[in-house]
């Protein structure tokens, strides 16, 4: 699913495909909102170049004494962990759920996406529950005379499993894309020279398959060293966690920005050895649209309808599974079964706007990158990925100081709380822009400019109707994103603004889960019809 990829890859992988784009400069209407754009991305960071550079001498002994080097050391562990095993999760039911004569392969290509939608924060809180000293799991073993860890899974086991859980999806969704764009005849090639089929996959598959698991892997490891939900929640001393207490409990909000500026650092890092282990693994996989036939499981159907069943109970059932419990024992108690309307609304209509003000801004650069080409537009692309690079709390802050010292009138206003979604997401919403676009001959533009339509008639009446699905999907992307995001949402809202996110993080944390239980059910909800509608694009296309 292309959609799913914020990633240069994906315009490298798809390509035009209805003959060549000429390449002429781009005109202001283009040009002008790009750079724009590329300005309101680098802003978070200068700012906060800015403002580390306004630290003391003791900065130094902070970056180099050993419990920051501790903490700088389990964040990479931790995102090395997570990223293995969300691979090894991943891929193989990538392949059981598009290659092969597995049962319900559709049902199953649904249901184990699904954990995308459970934000962080929510699984966190489910695995303390069932897995921590006085969960479910505990309780069963005391009674059956198991001893099990005493502090439960809190720390790292915890954060590793719950992170896992919830980021193997994008991993899932960029393979089976892979997959499902591969050329069949290059497969069918080994095969005829003799190679069986494990090695016709190790040899043919799996190189062809490594740019697009190395896409999603990356997004796996930006989202663990920008996650503050889920090792708060398994009280796991992350790099995030730190840079919050540094903002809270002190009040030089230097050394918070110089923490900052590290994670950007490690995140930067991550994606600038993406981009170098990407540059020059050109593969066309859109060779044919021919299909292979599904490969017969046999005796293995059994282990795949396990890997199936465990990744859909643990990422799906079990959550909605607890949930559910604490809202009927919260209603048996008395608890007043709250919906959080107000929430709700505010959550929709929020993320709305998000998704509006993102897919905007990313479609000029978006043609710049597909129509024109060129260093700028390479250079413009590469800086979306410092948005995205950005933690959610490190960008918050940025802004909030940024906001506090030069534009106080919109510090804590709903338009720095969208600015901050859409530079956070904006690469969400360019990678199915891109790809809808690389889909679309230039001639069709071509052909209304020549019948006396403007640039922006071209726009209105051409092209944006013809990238539509992909309008559709960033938008139905940085939508999900955006109900579930929490940090820049408790740092940048407006006072007494409260979304299904922060109800349920305020409520669950001072223990009430049952009062969290319905603004969860609801966030899961909400986060799953858009989800469904990138899925059923991704069928649409399929059939197609």
């Amino acid at each position: 699913m292309a959609v799913a990829l914020p990633s240069a890859l994906t315009l490298r992988r798809e390509g035009p495909v209805r003959g060549p784009v000429r390449r002429r400069p781009p005109g202001p209407l283009v040009l002008l909102p790009s750079l724009l754009v590329a300005g309101a991305l680098l802003l978070p960071v200068l700012y906060l170049g800015v403002r580390a550079a306004g630290a003391d001498e003791g900065i130094w002994r902070l970056l180099v004494q050993p419990r920051t080097l501790r903490i700088l050391l389990r964040t990479v562990l931790l995102a090395s962990a997570v990223t293995a095993s969300a691979v090894a999760v991943a891929l193989p039911l990538a392949w059981v759920t598009t290659r092969t004569d597995l049962p319900g392969a559709r049902l199953w290509s649904t249901l184990t996406v699904l954990p995308l939608a459970v934000p962080s924060f929510i699984s966190g809180i489910i695995v303390a529950t069932v897995f921590g000293p006085w969960g479910v799991v505990h309780h069963l073993a005391d009674r059956l005379g198991i001893a099990l860890r005493p502090g439960g899974l809190y720390g790292f086991p915890g954060a590793w499993i719950t992170l896992t859980l919830v980021t193997y999806p994008y991993v899932l969704l960029s393979a089976r894309a892979g997959l499902r764009g591969m050329d069949p005849a290059l497969e069918e090639a080994a095969r005829t020279l003799g190679d069986g089929g494990w090695r016709a996959f190790c040899r043919v598959t799996v190189p062809h398959l490594r740019p697009w698991v190395g896409a999603g892997a990356v997004l796996v490891a930006l989202y663990v060293l920008s996650d503050f939900g889920a090792v708060s929640m398994m009280q796991f001393e992350s790099f995030t966690t730190a840079i919050y207490l540094q903002y809270q409990a002190s009040f030089n909000r230097h050394y918070a920005a110089v923490l900052s500026l590290v994670l950007v650092a490690m995140a930067s890092l991550i994606v600038l050895l993406e981009d170098r282990q990407g540059r020059g693994r050109f593969y066309r996989l859109r060779g044919t649209s021919r299909a292979l036939p599904p490969r017969r499981l046999g005796p293995w159907r059994w282990p795949a309808l396990t890997l199936c069943g465990l990744a859909t109970v643990l990422g799906v059932l079990v959550p909605v599974g607890v949930i559910g419990y604490w809202l009927v024992v919260g209603v048996r108690q008395g608890e007043p079964l709250a919906l959080a309307l107000r929430p709700a609304f505010r959550s929709l209509y929020a993320s709305v706007l998000a998704a509006g003000v993102t897919v905007v801004a990313a479609l000029p650069v978006a043609i710049l990158s597909v129509r024109h080409g060129g260093w700028l537009a390479g250079l413009i692309s590469r800086l979306t990925y410092a948005g995205f690079a950005l933690p959610g709390i490190v960008l918050a802050l940025s802004l909030v100081f940024f906001a506090a010292r030069y534009l106080p009138f919109v510090y804590q206003t709903l338009g720095l709380l969208i600015f901050a979604y859409a530079v956070h997401f904006l690469p969400q919403a360019l990678g199915p822009l891109r790809a809808g676009l690389a889909q679309v001959s230039p001639s069709q533009e071509e052909a209304a400019q020549t019948l006396g339509r403007s640039p922006f008639q071209v726009l209105r009446t051409v092209t944006l109707p013809l990238v539509r699905p992909g309008v559709v999907a960033a938008a139905a992307l940085v939508f999900l994103t955006t109900m579930k995001e929490l940090p820049a949402t408790l740092l940048l809202g407006p006072t007494g603004f409260e979304t299904l996110a922060t109800r349920i993080w305020s409520t669950a944390t001072e223990g009430f889960f049952a009062r969290a239980a319905a603004p969860a059910l609801m966030l899961l909800g909400f986060s799953s019809l858009s989800l469904w509608l990138l899925l059923a694009q991704e069928r649409w296309r399929g059939e197609g």
